[in-house]
């Protein structure tokens, strides 16, 4: 569902006083019933095993593959227009605490690990169109159930006036299909999350 930007700016993140300098371009909630204050873990645990990109259904999976093409024939994705090249990883501002809760966490497709907290995860990604933070928060439901969720804060620094065109030209998309597909994979990654981390054949880590 989408949310107000005011949803993620009025809650006290601790990203909000490292990349001040982003902007909130959308703000998306997931349904995660039953969910408490500490399960959090377990729901990244669910998304990493049954809610990655590779997983979405056709739709999604073809617009992703249509972005990489023109990525690589435009040269959008280079090693030198990511992090490291054409913007310094978020990282590079944060405390040594905050930089030590992502030992050992792999990247997430595309998306690097910047700092995970009991309630709160971001990734990032940067290319040649935009540099783009994926903010996880977990809150009490907007529903008033007395569960907790997940919301999703999209922040951006788009490179440009062409990284400008770019973000509304893929708006549509975005809330016609890509979130949609997020909501139905996540959502039912919650709902499955003991299957998936035990697998059908009793191993763990894995769905089967």
């Amino acid at each position: 569902m989408k949310l107000p930007r005011t949803s993620h700016t009025e809650l006290p993140w601790r990203i909000h006083g490292i990349a001040p300098d982003f902007d909130v371009e959308d703000v998306w909630s997931f349904r995660t019933p039953g969910a408490g204050p500490d399960d959090f873990p377990v729901m990244l645990r669910a998304m990493r095993e049954g809610g990655r990109l590779d997983q979405q259904p056709a739709a999604a999976r073809f617009l992703f593959a249509v972005r990489w093409k023109l990525g690589a024939l435009l040269g959008w994705d280079k090693e030198r227009a990511g992090l490291g090249g054409r913007v310094r990883p978020l990282r590079d501002r944060l405390p040594e605490e905050l930089r030590a809760t992502t030992e050992g966490v792999e990247k997430q497709g595309p998306f690097s690990p910047v700092f995970q907290l009991p309630d709160e995860c971001v990734l990032e990604l940067a290319n040649g169109t935009v540099h783009t933070l994926m903010h996880l928060g977990w809150v009490p439901a907007v529903v008033g159930t007395g569960d907790h969720e997940l919301r999703m804060a999209v922040l951006v620094k788009p490179n440009g006036r062409f990284g400008k065109l770019y973000m509304g030209f893929i708006a549509p998309f975005r809330y016609a299909v890509v979130y949609p597909a997020l909501t139905r994979m996540w959502e039912g990654a919650w709902r499955d999350r003991e299957r998936l981390h035990t697998g059908t054949d009793g191993t763990t880590g894995q769905q089967r």
